[in-house]
């Protein structure tokens, strides 16, 4: 039968191609069609569980099927949702009479230039101050590869700007690098 066969190639293909989709977190909309892919992986497993008589993997993918749905709903639904009412609003507030706006988690995974525009890192996390309710700090990566030998280095307010798609410090990547690093702990 040529279903099966379909389904034994497919199955594996859908799953790693999913689980790059959604581990790479490239958005809501990104990981939404991740689970989508899944979905499809999982119900190509459950073929090749019937065709190779595997009730446990027949089971297992018929409940991941359900899981997969969750998923979809979450980031294609809920998710993609709560990220096109800030897109809009930054949207609008890039109109002339308008007061430029960014939606906080639009600083999470921007690009940070120096003053004379270098790249210097990536924002990772903003700190807002409990009392003002206004962001203070910009947690920024510097160097590395995939977090292995990244420094975490924070920036104040005051010696950032946001826009343009990006955030632009007033600090060189030199006094960067000077900056003191982070730890988790």
């Amino acid at each position: 039968m040529v279903l099966p066969d379909i389904a034994e190639w497919l199955a594996p293909a859908a799953t790693m191609i999913a689980a790059m989709m959604t581990a790479s977190n490239l958005g809501a909309r990104v990981t939404g069609w991740g689970f989508v892919v899944f979905t499809l992986g999982s119900l190509c497993w459950i073929v090749v569980g019937l065709e190779s008589d595997q009730t446990g993997l027949i089971v297992t993918n018929a409940f991941l099927t359900f899981v997969n749905g969750i998923g979809i709903w979450r980031w294609l639904g809920r998710q993609a949702r709560y990220e096109a009412v800030g897109d809009n609003a930054e949207a609008e507030g890039q109109a002339p009479t308008a007061r430029p706006v960014l939606p906080a988690t639009g600083i999470i995974g921007r690009k940070v230039v120096d003053g004379a525009g270098k790249s210097a890192g990536e924002a990772v996390e903003a700190i807002i101050d409990s009392d003002s309710a206004q962001i203070c700090r910009i947690v920024m990566r510097t160097g590395g590869v995939g977090g292995v030998g990244e420094r975490l280095v924070e920036l104040d307010m005051g010696a950032i700007s946001l826009g343009d798609d990006v955030i632009r410090t007033s600090l060189s990547c030199a006094q960067i690098a000077e900056l003191p690093e982070l730890e988790a702990d």
